[in-house]
C-alpha cells in the first residue's frame, strides 16, 4: 500500500468532506485515511488504482482534486 495526499478546491461543508469521501470510497484498491475541508489522505494498492485516478474521482465529484505539492 502507498500512502497519497490530495488537494481538493471547492470543499465548504460537511456535504462536501462526505461527497469526496464516497467518492474516494468507490475506487477499488483505495482505503480513505481522513477527508478535511481541503485534502484528502488514502491509502491504495498501485496495483489497483493509481494517484490520477483517484485525483480523477474526486474532480469527477464536483471538488477539483490533485495529489499535494503538485502544481495545477
Amino acid at each position: 500500500m502507498e500512502s497519497l495526499t490530495l488537494e481538493v478546491s471547492g470543499m465548504s461543508c460537511g456535504h462536501c468532506v462526505g461527497r469526496v469521501e464516497n467518492a474516494l470510497k468507490s475506487i477499488a484498491g483505495v482505503t480513505v485515511g481522513n477527508v478535511s475541508i481541503g485534502s484528502a489522505t488514502v491509502s491504495f494498492d498501485p496495483h489497483q488504482a493509481s494517484p490520477s485516478v483517484i485525483a480523477g474521482a474526486v474532480t469527477d465529484a464536483g471538488y477539483p482534486a490533485q495529489p499535494a505539492g503538485r502544481e495545477a
